[in-house]
């Protein structure tokens, strides 16, 4: 199997997830100057895009961290690694896009349409982050020698019900776009708070 150092790959990386990141705040336009006398209502009005720009950059931010953390336990990588890093990727790219479709057409009645785009954008990188993960730690393919077998299942406890969770909520976009809108921030904070890693850390007397 060949195998290669990992800085290429997390540097690449750090470049996507830096654009796409930043890609969110230029979907937010600013209001033309012929609306100046409503300037204030126009700014409110665009609540829509805060909140979306908010559930986005977190689950971006989230999904950064949580790579950055597993290639601090891996020491190598292959070919398959990095074609599937090159998959996940290529959805992290494009989150911009239905953040902006989701927040320009909730309102509307598209907005069915644009919370299924984005629940489904969601879970098909969940997804692949979870196989991305699993092809990392199955046998300890790729996982460093100092690395606990009990931190390795951690992980995958953590990465199992974001799948289900993202599945769930854009299903439920078909009934109510707006709970399930709801439920892609909550979602986002769910992950980007570390309760349960600090539970789990005093369990083990960390």
């Amino acid at each position: 199997m060949e195998q290669s150092e990992t800085s290429r790959i997390e540097a690449f990386s750090d470049g996507v997830f830096a654009i796409a990141i930043t890609l969110l705040i230029i979907e937010i336009h600013v209001p033309g100057r012929s609306q100046s006398e409503t300037l204030g209502h126009e700014l409110l009005r665009l609540w829509p895009s805060y909140l979306a720009y908010l559930t986005s950059f977190l689950t971006i931010g989230v999904m950064w961290v949580n790579h950055h953390h597993v290639f601090s336990l891996i020491d190598r990588a292959d070919r398959t690694l990095m074609f599937l890093n090159t998959l996940l990727l290529m959805m992290i790219a494009f989150v911009p896009f239905p953040t902006a479709v989701l927040a320009d057409f909730i309102r509307t009645d598209g907005a069915r349409a644009g919370a299924v785009l984005y629940g489904s954008t969601m879970t098909v990188t969940a997804i692949l982050f979870f196989v991305w993960w699993r092809y990392v730690s199955k046998d300890r393919r790729l996982i460093a020698e100092e690395v606990r077998d009990e931190d390795v299942a951690d992980i995958t406890k953590a990465y199992t019900p974001g799948t289900l969770m993202y599945g769930g909520a854009a299903l439920l976009a078909f009934a109510s776009p707006w709970v399930s809108a709801a439920l892609y921030l909550l979602i986002a904070l769910f992950y980007a708070l570390p309760l349960a890693q600090w539970r789990a850390g005093l369990r083990r007397g960390r």
